[in-house]
């Protein structure tokens, strides 16, 4: 994923620098210790300028997860040269990895405290909506791909995706709210219900 990465090692330019700022300061202090200030602490130019550039924390977050999604959209769902049975299986290996890579972990962890935001305020939702729209629909297409190409049977492609977006996020929701389970029998029983359901007999 190293399209959404690269801003982190080398970003262009103030917007790219104040995002790259907030993600360190976001993993660090999660979202109910973030403050402009801490923010500012992972800015090498001056901090008026993010209060330049914007109202407060949430409304920088929201630009944040903007960002990061337009990010997410060049990587995912990984390279386009891949046959549809390899593109899925690349995609169940990064999201369900486990354990986490410990940078991963303080992401997703500040990632789920965002979304916890979602319950109550609605431009929160309306990001996350926007977020889980666009994997349903990278999805969707891979086993439409399938489909066309034989490797699939034909299914109803929406609703299997939509099932395995709800399994990554119940992922990643419990792979940083309580101590790891085996994260490989999850991984089993999701290959048992791919093989069932989605793959054609070879």
């Amino acid at each position: 994923m190293r399209a959404v990465e690269s801003f982190l090692e080398s970003p262009e330019g103030t917007r790219e620098e104040i995002m790259r700022a907030t993600y360190l300061a976001l993993c660090t202090h999660g979202y109910a210790d973030l403050t402009v200030q801490r923010i500012g602490e992972e800015f090498p130019k001056s901090k008026s300028l993010i209060y330049h550039h914007y109202d407060g924390k949430d409304d920088l977050l929201l630009d944040f997860l903007s960002f990061m999604l337009d990010r997410f959209r060049t990587a995912m769902p990984f390279p386009d040269a891949a046959g549809p049975r390899e593109h899925l299986e690349a995609i169940l290996d990064y999201v369900l990895a486990t354990p986490l890579p410990e940078d991963r972990r303080e992401f997703t962890r500040a990632m789920v405290q965002l979304r916890a935001q979602a319950t109550h305020d609605e431009d929160y939702r309306a990001h996350f909506t926007r977020h889980d729209r666009f994997v349903v629909d990278s999805l969707e297409a891979i086993i439409d791909r399938g489909v066309a190409a034989g490797h699939f049977r034909p299914v109803d492609a929406e609703a299997v995706a939509a099932f395995l977006l709800v399994t990554f996020n119940g992922s990643m929701l419990q792979q940083v709210t309580s101590e790891p389970t085996s994260g490989s029998a999850v991984r089993d029983e999701l290959d048992a219900y791919l093989q069932a359901v989605l793959l054609a007999d070879d």
